[in-house]
């Protein structure tokens, strides 16, 4: 199994926010952005956070996706 945050991505489209704008607003570092885009894990703290700020739930946010010969390193 593998984390996915395509979903937080396709959340700050519709919500018209760029990554280092929620970042920065969340309270977030670089850092975890960085691993954000690299679909890494990050802390629940982390999450917690990015949830506050969009006002959503952890599902809105991440998944996990079935690790395969084509996703997954």
């Amino acid at each position: 199994m593998a984390v996915s945050y395509n979903k937080l991505w396709k959340l700050l489209i519709d919500k018209n926010l760029k990554r280092t704008e929620m970042a920065q607003k969340a309270g977030i570092t670089g850092n975890v952005l960085g691993r954000l885009s690299r679909n890494e894990h990050v802390s629940m703290g982390s999450i917690e956070k990015i949830c506050a700020l969009l006002d959503c739930n952890i599902g809105d946010v991440m998944e996990f996706i079935e690790c395969n010969e084509k996703r997954c390193d």
